[in-house]
């Protein structure tokens, strides 16, 4: 599957934002189409969750891999975007499923989206701060 590409839903977006990147690795490919699925939902909740500035998504299902990217007017918008449905239900459904989930956040300015290879490569960074802990 593409990258869904950067969304941004509202053009009243701040100055800056707070970008959070994450990336789930699933244990077993039968779980792979239902993640796809429920990705693709979430990825439509996100977009209509208040305080959101962007949103995109890539499933890379042969690796049993999914990334997202998102900007947020704040950590609160952000916090309580995944508190809904089907967020919530989804995470709680898989958490056991995947093999592993890494998350990052930053500030950006938002006069030009973030962009995948910075998200990529923070997460990264994150993963092996977590390996050194």
């Amino acid at each position: 599957m593409p990258t869904l590409p950067w969304t941004q839903p509202t053009t009243d977006v701040p100055a800056t934002a707070l970008v959070m990147a994450s990336r789930f690795t699933l244990n077993s490919y039968r779980d792979v189409p239902g993640f796809l699925l429920a990705a693709l939902r979430i990825h439509r909740q996100m977009l209509r969750a208040p305080g959101v500035v962007g949103v995109s998504l890539i499933a890379r299902p042969t690796a049993k891999t999914f990334y997202t990217l998102s900007a947020w007017r704040d950590r609160a918008a952000l916090d309580a975007a995944v508190r809904e449905q089907p967020h919530a239900a989804t995470m709680a459904r898989y958490r056991t499923s995947m093999s592993d989930a890494v998350f990052t956040f930053w500030e950006h300015d938002t006069t030009t989206p973030p962009g995948w290879p910075e998200a990529h490569r923070r997460l990264e960074e994150a993963k092996t701060a977590a390996n050194d802990a």
